[in-house]
């Protein structure tokens, strides 16, 4: 899988993955919510330590830096 995702990217993800974590073993979310916040806290952690998002191609959106040559 091809690279998209620059480390701005991955560092917002990553921190919004610690807090919907944080969020669930708080005690602050439960239920349908808790659920739905720690899916997408493992859809943020896996996309950031990849490096690449499978909904990015399709919108074309690439957040990694540009080469310069």
């Amino acid at each position: 899988m091809k690279k998209n995702m620059g480390s701005v990217d991955k560092t917002i993800r990553l921190i919004l993955a610690v807090i919907f974590i944080a969020l669930s073993l708080l005690g602050v979310v439960s239920g349908a919510l808790e659920i739905v916040l720690l899916v997408l806290a493992t859809i943020f952690a896996l996309t950031s330590i990849i490096g690449s998002c499978p909904l990015y191609p399709p919108f074309g959106i690439n957040t990694t830096p540009k080469v310069k040559k």
